[in-house]
């Protein structure tokens, strides 16, 4: 990671950790669960010697960046005020960015595109669509016990390696279907000193933050108080930026029920208008960036 420069910028309240590299047009990189910027590690070497400044925090609640208490701190509306202050710091007057999101990433580049188009150049976002308000879908029920049960590598090993297509299911006593005692075989896009790094970065935090996350699908859905009654007030909005977006074939989140239909149907160019490509990608699954780098550096970003 020779070159990249780390520093804690304050924003909406919170510390928040940013790596960077590079000069020239910005481009911002969100990351996911249970990632960390190290996520676009690739992207951000390849990208900077082509002449663009990457930046990649890590979101609230996740790696060095400073993780509040609450769980309702951790809504859209909270994440997005960290992003558009943290574009306001890096980006000049008037300055747009380009925004590159994976999973939780992808969940909050559509809604930083959807309130403030004003910031953003164009998006690429990978795994996650715009589908807005997907409250019921909690694909980390039982998870939470889970973390302890079976320690902070094993389930980094277990979570970054998984590749059935759907829902993630844990099965007593066979997590990510591996007996407890059965090593988990890395694949050659993820090292031991990958792993090493999440694991290093998630014993000191743990996972209470990136679960937040999950936990506040509810006020996404349902509008029973004022902070719900703001969110759902978007609900039917279009995202109006330039988008371009690439799905593992093998992404659970591809399997999810609608999703499909959704994106090859109309469904998604309707409340993406300006959706100018969709990829999806054979032999992925859910951690694209990672497992495909010089696809997506070379051909797709």
């Amino acid at each position: 990671m020779e070159g990249i420069e780390h520093r804690i910028v304050k924003v909406n309240g919170i510390n928040m950790h940013v790596a960077e590299k590079g000069k020239g047009p910005i481009i911002l990189f969100l990351h996911g669960f249970p990632e960390l910027w190290f996520s676009w590690r690739h992207q951000i070497l390849a990208l900077s010697s082509l002449g663009y400044r990457c930046v990649a925090p890590d979101l609230r609640g996740f790696g060095d960046t400073e993780a509040p208490p609450s769980q309702t701190s951790y809504t859209c509306l909270h994440v997005i005020g960290d992003l558009v202050m943290l574009i306001d710091g890096i980006a000049g007057k008037d300055e747009k960015v380009f925004v590159v999101g994976h999973d939780w990433g992808a969940y909050m580049a559509w809604y930083l595109c959807l309130f403030r188009p004003d910031k953003i150049a164009a998006l690429f976002n990978t795994s996650v669509v715009f589908k807005p308000f997907a409250g019921n879908i909690r694909p980390l029920d039982g998870c939470r016990a889970f973390f302890e049960h079976i320690g902070v590598e094993r389930f980094i090993k277990g979570f970054l390696t998984y590749r059935i297509p759907g829902p993630i299911y844990l099965p007593k006593g066979k997590g990510f279907g591996h007996l407890p005692d059965t090593p988990i075989a890395l694949p050659p896009w993820l090292s031991e000193e990958d792993v090493k790094y999440y694991t290093t970065k998630f014993e000191k935090t743990g996972f209470t933050g990136g679960v937040n996350y999950y936990r506040n699908l509810d006020l996404y859905a349902a509008a029973d108080t004022i902070m719900n009654w703001e969110l759902v007030q978007w609900s039917g909005g279009k995202v109006n930026v330039p988008v371009k977006f690439v799905v593992g074939q093998e992404d659970l989140c591809y399997h999810l029920p609608g999703v499909k239909e959704y994106i090859h149907n109309g469904g998604f160019k309707k409340d993406v208008p300006l959706l100018d490509e969709v990829v999806v990608m054979e032999g992925a699954a859910h951690f694209i960036q990672q497992e495909k780098p010089r696809e997506i550096n070379q051909t797709h970003l």
